[in-house]
């Protein structure tokens, strides 16, 4: 498995879009600081067929220390999750043949 950077995202979309490699990393960081900034400010952010990004709290809970065995409470917080969108589910996990219902290769 490769880790692609934004470096590498920036590049092949300069490349295919024919713009500079500035103009393309400078939408892009607008991009993701617009993300961030809806996040942040409690909005959820849907993207037909690739996913939602919402801001979730989680619960304040008892947590037990496995080496102590000390009870320890463990304050609320948010957290960011993502909910995969159909098209992405379909490219990465593969699509389920409705004859013998296996995973065929999405391609």
């Amino acid at each position: 498995m490769a880790t692609i950077t934004k470096k590498d995202l920036v590049d092949r979309i300069a490349e295919r879009t024919g713009q500079s490699r500035t103009e393309v990393k400078e939408a892009l960081q607008m991009f993701l600081d617009e993300m961030i900034g809806e996040l942040a400010s409690g909005n959820r952010l849907e993207f037909r067929d690739f996913g939602v990004f919402e801001v979730k709290t989680r619960a304040p809970r008892t947590a037990q220390n496995p080496k102590t065995l000390e009870r320890v409470t463990v304050p609320a917080r948010k957290s960011v999750r993502f909910k995969v969108g159909r098209l992405m589910r379909d490219r990465v996990v593969g699509e389920v043949s409705e004859v013998n219902r296996q995973p065929v290769a999405a391609g």
